[in-house]
């Protein structure tokens, strides 16, 4: 048979928030990490890596994962402000024209109109993640499905330095400034110079005790010195009387109702009225024959 050549490029991009949360939910361990050393062989397949990036919520990520990453395949970590779902999907369109196989590791539901729209431009696009936390539409519309199974993560056992007493900055300064000791019994002349300055005997404290002697001249100096404090006037207080003070009933003031002031209409204001009225409806007549009047000259 004649071997078959397979040319095709590659990029793996990887989505760390869902692929981590999905290998501790199976593993039930949050220091389960991905063996890239397993994974991206199975993945690749003979084929060709172009680019490999690793999209990490946060800023608190470790330096170490980048060196291998870039050690090993010229891979980068990308760290994002909040999910990885935006900048991973920049990253696709942007390497489409570039790649001719795109492989997705995540599991999440948000990336089925990518993978549409990949397909779309020609892309053959890959899923990879844990089947349990996958979902079942982006399965579908994907072109495969690479299952990350337990052979492809281990756990990282990292050292305890609060139940050994040592502090993690600190760790090395510590073992190299502990003192080898050979034998069990022999201990160095630091240690034995700390704990002499540590023991106090009682007998020598009281021994070295000096006894004070004060002048009688100088007493009286002192005596005649020091001021006299005022004596405090006694104030005695006065005994509280147990009677019971009995408080009259307040009376009820009734307040008197204000008187209303009556109008009475006179006859003499009723005229006045009478009289303003025909007034008016002279004035009225007035004007409007004066009007008629021009009216009546302007026809002639």
């Amino acid at each position: 048979m004649t071997n078959i050549i397979i040319n095709q490029s590659v990029a793996i991009l990887c989505d760390g928030n869902n692929i981590e949360r999905s290998i501790h939910k199976q593993s039930g361990s949050t220091s389960t990490m991905i063996n890239f050393d397993k994974l991206i062989p199975k993945l690749l397949k003979n084929r060709g890596l172009n680019r490999l990036i690793y999209f990490k919520e946060g800023r608190a990520i470790s330096s170490k994962l980048a060196e291998r990453l870039y050690d090993k395949y010229y891979g980068s970590v990308e760290p994002c402000h909040k999910s990885a779902d935006i900048p991973l999907s920049i990253k696709a369109t942007q390497l489409a024209s570039k790649v001719d196989t795109i492989i997705i590791l995540s599991g999440d539901s948000d990336y089925v109109e990518l993978v549409r729209h990949l397909k779309g431009e020609g892309v053959r696009v890959e899923i990879a993640a844990v089947k349990e936390t996958t979902a079942k539409i982006l399965i579908d519309e994907a072109d495969h499905f690479q299952e990350i199974t337990r052979e492809d993560w281990f756990m990282f056992n990292r050292p305890n330095y609060k139940k050994n007493g040592f502090k993690k900055s600190n760790f090395k300064r510590q073992i190299e400034n502990q003192p080898q000791v050979t034998n069990p019994t022999q201990t160095t002349p630091a240690i034995n110079k700390q704990a002499e300055k540590k023991v106090i005997i009682p007998t020598q404290i009281t021994q070295e005790k000096k006894q004070v002697v004060i002048r009688p001249a100088f007493a009286k100096k002192m005596e005649l010195n020091r001021p006299v404090a005022a004596s405090k006037p006694i104030v005695t207080k006065k005994p509280v009387s147990t009677k019971k003070t009995i408080t009259a009933p307040k009376q009820q003031v009734t307040k008197k109702p204000t008187p209303v002031k009556k109008t009475v209409v006179t006859k003499k204001k009723i005229v006045k009225k009478a009289t303003k009225k025909e007034a008016v409806k002279k004035a009225i007549k007035k004007v409007v024959k004066k009007v008629t009047k021009k009216k009546v000259a302007k026809r002639k």
